[in-house]
């Protein structure tokens, strides 16, 4: 359990989307920016886990106050996307903030992959990103600067969208685009009071990813790989979104939560420390050349 970080009233008047905000870390998302006084929509293509989240807001909020809504969309449909936008704001009012969480990723030999399954992929990651942070920038340039805040989009990433990665293509080249994106705009909209950030996880455990992701039996191993020894907790991702939504000088930033894994996997001999350090001592120092 995290103690508290924030004001409880931290995001209050603000509205906050969050895409895939059904499940896993979207949901995460979406009750804490709740919990600190946000109106929350979510939006996703299964209804059942949007309304389980917005009654979940309800629940914790004043009776008879609207603080949550939900509505089905596919990110990768432009229409769909606008016509989602607007029935969101027509329930909660103008959104200010926007999470890009929604993604789609599977394990494949890339010699093997279909034009489809990279299709699939990269409209749902990249495609849908730029549709929904287009939307509301426009939306935003509309209605002008906003006094005493700023606008925000914050989208997920990933720590192969620098580094690339073997068997996830698809994904790689769309979060990638990503994250060119967020620093592109960020220094383009930065004129219109928007602010624009990124979140690079490392693994955290989810149904979703970690069914598509995993291979059978490898889950404890993947901790090997992790210089803090455990996976991230949901809540942790979401305390910093929190903090990239609230911090005004932050733009263009790609903020990475993995527990110094990315740092491990990709240093020469970071496999050193998934040995006992006296054992280790031991044989670089039976390794140094004799004196004389």
């Amino acid at each position: 359990m995290l103690a508290p970080m924030y004001q409880t009233d931290l995001l209050e008047g603000r509205t906050i989307l969050v895409t895939g905000g059904g499940t896993g870390l979207g949901k995460a998302m979406a009750l804490r920016f709740g919990q600190l006084g946000a109106k929350v929509a979510v939006l996703g293509r299964r209804e059942q886990p949007l309304r389980e989240v917005v009654d979940a807001i309800h629940s914790g909020a004043p009776e008879g106050t609207t603080r949550a809504a939900w509505t089905s969309a596919d990110v990768r449909d432009r229409a769909s996307v606008d016509a989602a936008l607007t029935k969101l704001e027509d329930a909660l009012g103008p959104i200010t903030d926007v999470v890009n969480n929604a993604a789609g990723n599977f394990l494949c030999a890339s010699e093997d992959l279909s034009v489809g399954g990279f299709d699939a992929v990269v409209k749902i990651v990249l495609y849908g990103t730029f549709h929904v942070t287009q939307s509301m920038g426009k939306r935003w340039i509309e209605r002008g600067k906003p006094e005493g805040h700023d606008y925000t989009v914050l989208s997920i990433v990933t720590t192969y969208a620098w580094m690339g990665s073997a068997f996830v293509l698809p994904s790689a080249c769309a979060k990638a685009g990503v994250l060119a994106m967020t620093r592109s705009l960020a220094t383009e909209w930065a004129t219109y009071g928007v602010r624009l950030n990124a979140i690079a996880p490392g693994p955290f455990p989810t149904e979703g990813a970690f069914s598509r992701l995993a291979m059978p039996g490898t889950e404890n191993i993947g901790k090997q790989r992790i210089p803090l020894g455990r996976y991230g907790e949901p809540a942790e991702l979401a305390e910093l979104a929190v903090y990239l939504t609230a911090a005004r000088f932050v733009t263009g930033e790609c903020v990475t939560i993995d527990g110094g894994e990315w740092l491990k996997v990709g240093q020469e001999f970071s496999g050193i420390t998934d040995h006992p350090r006296e054992q280790v001592k031991q044989v670089l120092a039976s390794m140094r050349p004799k004196k004389g």
